[in-house]
């Protein structure tokens, strides 16, 4: 399996290549040359699997001669052996049409846990073959940073650098980055938005006096083997509501694109799925962009929902390109276009090329609350903001008869017990493997949202 940037100039590489890469040298994004495809009947034969198992039978292709399928298995396991719950991703029936797929039993309680406990393992497979270091440098919107930084905290030949907006993350989402003191854990605090620090990061990417000496990696969502992991749920959950003969629609709280993209993988690689549903807040600049074509950006209002206050979604291009025509050319010229003027309209193929899988919805803050009062009155759960949104969007969308709509639970509603009380008038309490969080010592770096400040403090710090 060989994989292309969307922007055409940058050279092919394999999957460990890609792994350790993330940014391709021309900015664009790693995506597989070709999809792989299973058959219905080989869909079919992966039903009743345990979840480590199914995620390497997922995954195999797309790793090629990179992993043996044995050792593949072998990481699977590990990774998924840290998860609070047998399932690691179970489905959770609220009424006779609407799903919960919960992804928050990992050691952090978001999604995020899903692919990073493999990808910490994957960065370490690899380096330790060519006996090599990574200088991971990457930004968060609140659950990234946190995940990021348990997989990889106290492995030798990796450090990470996490960028986290200021005040926009949740005192919890913000004390599981800070609290963890390993020597190759640095946290630094910006003044700014996330979509600031997103820019600082790619700009770490191509700047020489950074890759001269240091090599640098990725672990958010711009990394294609976090993406892969991704894709696995999707599989599990449609298995589980009859698949493949029955099609589910997926409704995905939406900030930088890479969570619904996977479902675009997943229907890519021969998995019958009716209907992704790009579920926004009222930062929508996804919403525009399907519902109108207009992909520009505007200032980011904070919400309760701070994973989804975003304005430039990353695995956006992903899409583009592929839907597109994956004329690399052609994208980097109009990612160019968008990097300067902040705005672009998409083309007609890319509208229409989307509109045959995706739709979307905005949902304001009294929706969310609205969604989180409905969860917890009337089916007695309780859910996050962003899951509200996404439950929203699922429940508000027309769908055929008989399709299950399965609304991706991202986070834990520990991680944001404020707006959850604001709605539900209850105050969802931490796992008692986290139980502690409040009681450990913080240590992060605070900066101002220049360029200059953050890539010299990583000079400053970095092995």
């Amino acid at each position: 399996m060989k994989y292309v940037s969307t922007r055409g100039s940058a050279p092919a590489l394999d999957f460990a290549g890609v792994t350790l890469a993330g940014l391709a040298s021309d900015s664009g994004l790693y995506v597989p040359e070709e999809w792989p495809q299973f058959s219905l009947d080989e869909i079919a034969a992966m039903r009743g699997l345990p979840y480590a198992e199914l995620a390497a039978r997922v995954m195999q292709p797309f790793v090629g001669d990179c992993l043996s399928p044995d050792r593949l298995g072998e990481l699977t396991a590990k990774a998924y052996g840290r998860f609070a719950h047998a399932a690691v991703t179970p489905l959770t029936q609220l009424d006779e049409r609407q799903w919960l797929l919960e992804l928050f039993h990992g050691p952090t309680l978001a999604f995020k846990d899903v692919a990073l406990q493999l990808l910490g393992l994957l960065f370490e497979e690899f380096l330790e073959r060519e006996n090599g270091s990574l200088t991971i440098v990457g930004a968060t919107s609140g659950d990234t940073g946190s995940a990021a930084i348990d997989a990889v905290a106290g492995l030798d030949r990796v450090e990470i650098f996490m960028l986290h907006p200021k005040g926009r993350v949740s005192d919890v989402q913000r004390r599981q980055m800070t609290t963890v003191r390993a020597p190759n854990v640095h946290n630094i605090a910006i003044d700014g938005s996330f979509d600031d620090a997103q820019a600082m990061v790619k700009r770490i990417f191509t700047d020489r006096d950074v890759t001269a000496n240091h090599r640098i990696g990725a672990v958010n969502s711009i990394n294609w083997a976090r993406l892969m992991a991704q894709v696995v749920y999707y599989f599990a959950a449609a298995l589980q509501l009859g698949g493949p003969e029955r099609k589910p629609a997926f409704s995905v709280p939406t900030g930088n694109f890479g969570d619904i993209f996977a479902g675009h993988v997943a229907a890519r690689m021969g998995l019958p799925v009716e209907r992704l549903i790009v579920a926004t807040n009222v930062n929508d600049i996804l919403h525009r962009a399907l519902s109108a074509g207009d992909y520009s950006t505007g200032s980011v209002t904070p919400t309760a929902a701070p994973s989804m206050d975003i304005q430039v979604s990353s695995n956006f291009e992903r899409l583009l390109y592929d839907v597109g025509g994956r004329d690399g050319a052609a994208m980097a010229e109009q990612m160019r276009g968008f990097e300067a003027e902040r705005a672009m309209r998409l083309t007609n193929a890319q509208r229409e090329g989307a509109s045959a899988l995706f739709t979307s919805m905005r949902a304001d803050e009294n929706d969310m609350a609205r969604a989180m009062r409905w969860a917890c009155e009337n089916c007695a759960e309780i859910v996050d903001p962003h899951t509200a949104i996404g439950l929203h969007a699922a429940r508000a969308s027309e769908l055929p008869p008989g399709v299950p709509a399965v609304t991706l639970a991202t986070a834990h509603p520990a991680k944001f017990p404020d707006a959850v009380e604001r709605a539900t008038g209850t105050r969802p309490a931490l796992p008692t493997r986290v139980g502690d969080l409040f009681a450990r010592e913080e240590a992060y770096a605070e900066l101002p949202g220049t360029y200059e400040a953050v890539r010299d403090h990583i000079l400053e710090h970095a092995v």
